[in-house]
């Protein structure tokens, strides 16, 4: 799957929450995930190396944790992630797979996170905090169907944050950013 995805630092959770409100937009109740994230050995950026992520997922105390292990390969050139996802059931072997395919574990990252489904023509919302960054982030995904232009569909998306925020746009991963 082809996803478009962009992420903004916002300036205070309160007033988008507030925005998001007075818009209809709903939230999702609080879930955690934490990301294991491996990269190729010799990962170089902008060569489009792929990374594999294991995600664990937990969206209520009583429920047992979900694992995926997501692989995804950023394109440069457009802004837009190849993004493939498949649920396991067994974490430990699924991460000596990745070490033995030649990844590395670069680094990890854990966020509270809620959700809101958008229009069609938006996608999903996810307003984060990621631990060890000060600030909320707001990232919005889009799946590309055959046919889309990533860039008009990326102004359609700034459009919509500039509404709500004053965006500080970022292409970064979460993992880079708290490698800065």
């Amino acid at each position: 799957m082809k996803q478009l995805i962009l992420k903004t630092k916002l300036k205070g959770r309160d007033e988008f929450e507030a925005k998001l409100d007075r818009a209809g937009i709903d939230l999702s109740p609080i879930y955690w995930q934490h990301d294991r994230v491996y990269l190729p050995r010799g990962f170089q950026h902008g060569a489009n190396f792929p990374r594999l992520i294991l995600r664990t997922e937990m969206r209520a105390i009583d429920r047992p944790a979900k694992y995926t292990l997501i692989l995804k390969r950023h394109l440069e050139g457009g802004g837009v992630d190849i993004v493939f996802s498949t649920k396991i059931d067994d974490y430990q072997s699924a991460a000596g797979m990745a070490l033995q395919l030649g990844f590395e574990l670069a680094s990890e990252v854990s966020r509270k996170r809620q959700e809101a489904k958008l229009d069609k023509n938006l996608g999903t919302l996810f307003l984060d905090k990621v631990e060890g960054l000060p600030n909320f982030y707001c990232k919005i995904e889009r799946e590309l169907k055959d046919g889309d232009k990533p860039d008009f569909l990326r102004e359609d998306l700034e459009a919509f944050l500039k509404q709500l925020e004053e965006p500080a746009f970022t292409r970064d991963s979460y993992a880079e950013i708290l490698a800065k």
